[in-house]
Formats: C-alpha cells, sequence, structure tokens
C-alpha cells in the first residue's frame, strides 16, 4: 500500500467523522442551541473538508510515475508511453501497450494501428487533441507480446489515477486485453464489444482493436457501429 493510499484512507475516515459531527452541530441547532463560536481559520477548514479532497493532475501523476523501473519492462524501453491529449477530454481511449513506434517516439497510437485510429475518431467528428490517449501499460513489452501479471500490476494504479485526473464521461477500451483487464473479466471481445459497461462510475464500450482491423478488416463494419455509439454516449453528455 502506498503512502498516497494511506493518506487516501486516513482522509476519507476524517471526513467521516466531520460530517458526523456537522450533523451532530445541526441537530442541536434545531433543538434550540445557539450553536458553536469557531475562528476564521476553524470554519474555513470546515468549508474546504467538505469539498473533498483535492483531484491529482497529469502532471503530478507523470512526476510521481518518474523514470519508472518498477518492473522488468524498463530494461528494453527506448521512451516510457505515458498518455496523450486532452486532460479534461470527456473521452478517454485506452489500448493495450506501445508498439515499435509508440516506443521510438514516447506518444501513444503513432504507428499504423494510430492512424487508423485518428482516422476512426475523425469519422466522429473528433481530433486527437480533444481526447485522451493511453494504455494500460506504459513500456512495450518485447516482440509486442502481451503483458504479465506483474508489469500489469505495476502500471495500472497510474491509469487509475490518469482517468481519475481525467474524469471522463465515456471511457472506448480498445482490444481485448484493454477490456478484460479495466472490466476484471475473461468474457472474449466479440461479445464485450458493442455494449456499455460500467468502469468505475464511468461508461466503458469495448470495441476491436485498430491492429486487429488491419489484419481483419471485415471487421471494420463492427467498430463503425460501436464507435457510432460511443459519439452519441459523447454527444449526449
Amino acid at each position: 500500500m502506498t503512502d498516497q493510499t494511506i493518506n487516501h484512507a486516513l482522509y476519507d475516515d476524517f471526513s467521516e467523522i466531520v460530517r458526523d459531527l456537522r450533523g451532530y452541530l445541526q441537530y442541536v441547532k434545531r433543538l434550540g442551541f445557539k450553536g458553536v463560536a469557531l475562528s476564521e481559520e476553524s470554519a474555513n477548514t470546515f468549508e474546504q473538508l467538505d469539498k473533498g479532497p483535492a483531484v491529482e493532475t497529469l502532471e503530478m501523476i507523470r512526476k510521481d510515475l518518474g523514470d519508472c523501473r518498477r518492473c522488468k519492462l524498463h530494461k528494453g524501453r527506448k521512451h516510457m508511453v505515458f498518455g496523450d491529449g486532452n486532460p479534461r477530454a470527456r473521452l478517454v481511449l485506452v489500448g493495450e501497450g506501445p508498439g515499435y513506434e509508440e516506443d521510438l517516439q514516447g506518444l501513444p497510437f503513432v504507428g499504423p494501428a494510430g492512424q487508423l485510429l485518428t482516422k476512426i475518431l475523425a469519422a466522429i467528428h473528433l481530433r486527437r487533441d480533444e481526447v485522451y490517449i493511453c494504455n494500460i501499460i506504459k513500456c512495450r513489452p518485447p516482440g509486442n507480446r502481451n503483458p504479465e501479471p506483474d508489469e500489469i500490476g505495476a502500471c495500472i494504479p497510474f491509469l487509475r489515477r490518469q482517468i481519475r485526473a481525467i474524469r471522463p464521461k465515456v471511457i472506448c477500451a480498445l482490444g481485448a486485453f484493454a477490456a478484460q483487464t479495466l472490466l476484471k473479466t475473461n468474457t472474449p471481445i466479440s461479445q464485450l464489444r458493442g455494449n456499455f459497461h460500467t468502469y468505475e462510475n464511468i461508461s466503458l464500450l469495448p470495441t476491436y482493436h485498430p491492429a486487429f482491423l488491419l489484419r481483419n478488416p471485415a471487421k471494420k463494419r463492427d467498430v463503425w457501429e460501436d464507435i457510432q455509439k460511443v459519439q452519441a454516449a459523447y454527444e449526449k453528455v
């Protein structure tokens, strides 16, 4: 458990005490008591606590990630691929992990699959700088193999924090690995795609990965149906 996780847990416990105290003070006020005299500093403290904890920024998360060596993937990477796009995006797209071109440039989805993703977004009148694009893991696995459990375990907390910092209305999971990891399921992507699911109270729609489409162009019709649902959800919020 990280220091930040501990701090958030302590904050939650303290906030619950504050809410209980606030409720009690409101109760005694209804009984006719005049209330408790508070200094201006104390009153401000209560007001700030009532607003909840400050939300992290992507810059804070990137700084915390640092020159990450939390798993073995750092040994073969050229660049870490943190994510790219609008830090206040209403739509976040999550892929599996960096490929060859992404590792060279340090940016997500810049190879052939990324070029196709850009065209898919353009088809629903969105630019890359209007959305946020990231991956389950941030370093390229050797030979583009699937990420291993320890690698996912090292990266997924940072992805969760990124999503919480952005606070999108819709997530599009690109490919089986991204969808199954976020939804904690082994259900095939063919069954997951086309339907909205929920990730931390956010609507999540899985679809096929653009790289899969390059190998299986017949599935483009399915992705077009899925991406239109994403567009409708995006424009609704």
